[in-house]
């Protein structure tokens, strides 16, 4: 199937890679509605206009399918939504050194970067990223829109609600329940469930109040954002 990415940032290049290395479609190109990006070339393919352009791609270019490379949960989920209400397919990208127990339930716009983990009898909802080197061990739910980030690990049945995010390398243990929206900061290690809505942060994780304000997410996600947001400090 011909294939874009919706996102041309360096989440979508790691995509790219793992679609080449996967070989299950051909990616003609990008979707990015950034003007300074439009006509240019990301790793040897075309970055088209916004997602108003799929119409054209799927009539010019025989597009069918689409996956959607944001690493903001939310605008992830959101994107995914108007891909499918465009006609278009949502496909995943499962890189070939990833290792899927063979009763992994996978959704659909869904990305497993190189070296993620994931066991025995584990659900993956829709527009959830496995990021590079996570683990996902026995029976855990991973819930639509989640993000596991790089070196993550969690334990056997845990539970992410829609939207939770669990930083790089952090460690949540068996039987833990991260609920929606909620976000788990860089390196923490949860012992006791996570409600909605909240940041946790440290060894044990605790709640912290003082959390970036709704336009800066910079600090709570990818390393890529960390670049374009000012740096800041948590206290207790």
């Amino acid at each position: 199937m011909k294939c874009v990415i919706v996102g041309a940032g360096g989440h979508g290049r790691v995509v790219l890679d793992i679609m080449l290395r996967a070989g299950a479609h051909e990616v003609v190109g990008f979707i990015d509605s950034n003007p300074a990006l439009v006509g240019r070339r990301v790793d040897g393919r075309r970055v088209y206009g916004g997602l108003d352009s799929l119409a054209d791609l799927r009539q010019a270019e025989g597009v069918m399918g689409a996956i959607v490379a944001i690493g903001d949960n939310g605008v992830r989920r959101e994107f995914a939504d108007k891909v499918t209400a465009a006609g278009l397919t949502l496909v995943n990208a499962l890189h070939p050194s990833a290792n899927l127990a063979h009763n992994v339930t996978l959704g659909t716009n869904v990305v497993v970067a190189a070296g993620a983990l994931v066991c025995a009898h584990c659900h993956i909802g829709d527009s959830v990223i496995l990021n590079t080197g996570c683990i996902v061990d026995h029976e855990s739910m991973i819930g639509p829109g989640s993000h596991v980030c790089p070196g993550a690990r969690l334990a056997g049945r845990v539970t992410l609600d829609s939207g939770a995010f669990v930083g790089i390398g952090a460690t949540v243990i068996q039987n833990i329940r991260i609920g929606y929206d909620a976000i788990v900061g860089a390196g923490a290690v949860v012992i006791r469930d996570v409600p909605a809505l909240t940041t946790v942060v440290g060894v044990p994780a605790y709640e912290v109040k003082d959390v970036p304000e709704a336009d800066e997410p910079g600090r709570w996600m990818l390393p890529e954002f960390l670049q374009t947001f000012e740096k800041s400090s948590l206290h207790h």
